[in-house]
């Protein structure tokens, strides 16, 4: 078994202990306004953060592509309240004439 597959079974015990503990937490803890608080925004952040990870890196580099494009019209579409398939059409059509004309 290499390192690779080491660290990925001992995250995933980590993973598993968290959850366990997180089930055995007082009620009283959870209804704590800070902590829902917080457990509201954590997806928001990781989404984020997966979304600028997967559009500004490549191979550890960071770069600025038509990827860059297409997100920033699907957040002015969002802005502007569109359909959700409206604004992924034309993110993904700007993206592409950047692409294939730039």
């Amino acid at each position: 078994m290499n390192e690779l597959w080491i660290a990925t079974l001992g995250a995933s015990a980590i993973c598993y202990l968290l959850k366990i503990l997180g089930y055995s937490l007082p009620e009283s803890t959870l209804n704590n306004p800070r902590i829902q608080r917080v457990n509201t925004f954590i997806p928001i952040v990781l989404l984020s953060a997966l979304v600028a990870v997967q559009t500004l890196t490549i191979d550890s580099e960071v770069v600025v592509d038509h990827r860059l494009i297409g997100v920033l019209v699907a957040a002015i579409a969002l802005k502007m309240r569109v359909s959700f398939p409206i604004m992924m059409i034309s993110a993904a059509l700007s993206s592409a004439l950047v692409y294939n004309f730039v």
